[in-house]
């Protein structure tokens, strides 16, 4: 009897180690995968971009279109105030965009942004972007947000039109739902 209780004792403290020792482990994978995205350069759209050459070439003209989108039932109506502007590469390039919160409740969301040609991506550089943080809208809220960015004059000069696109989802759990 008293062995069966010693070899209990024995497993609970194996057990509560074992746990404690999950726990860490996930407690110390939040910043373990922080820094490898940071090494990678993935998931970095929370941050501007640094500008190494600012030299505008004007003997060139970029044209760049604004799509914007929503997704997962986001109620709210997000344009660009500009569809397309047309600049030199090295040029800084100033545009914003409208969001109305269309609820009867505020609500949070984020905008992750794509392009096209996908080699465009390698030399935009955001200086100041919307997409840095996510955006809180209380009900019938409207927002101008601004988007400020360089297309670096390395761009291969067969790309003269790039499809900027910024797409928000909702951000769970904020302000008591999603939607």
């Amino acid at each position: 009897m008293v062995s069966n209780v010693q070899a209990n004792n024995a497993m609970m403290r194996k057990l509560v180690i074992v746990a404690c020792g999950m726990f860490g482990f996930g407690f110390a994978l939040v910043p373990f995968y922080n820094k490898i995205c940071e090494v990678a350069g993935i998931n970095n759209v929370a941050k501007a971009d640094a500008v190494t050459n600012t030299q505008v070439d004007s003997t060139r003209l970029i044209t760049m279109e604004f799509d914007t989108n929503l997704r997962n039932g986001l109620n709210w109506t997000f344009r660009p105030l500009e569809k397309s502007v047309r600049f030199h590469p090295g040029e800084l390039v100033n545009v914003s965009f409208e969001v109305k919160n269309n609820s009867d409740r505020p609500v949070t969301a984020q905008a992750i942004p794509s392009w096209a040609p996908q080699v465009a991506g390698r030399h935009m550089k955001k200086l100041d972007c919307f997409c840095f943080t996510q955006q809180t809208l209380q009900p019938g809220e409207v927002r101008r947000m601004p988007l400020v960015f360089v297309i670096e004059n390395s761009l291969p000069d067969d790309v003269h039109v790039v499809t900027m696109s910024y797409t928000f989802f909702p951000v769970e759990g904020r302000n008591g739902s999603a939607g």
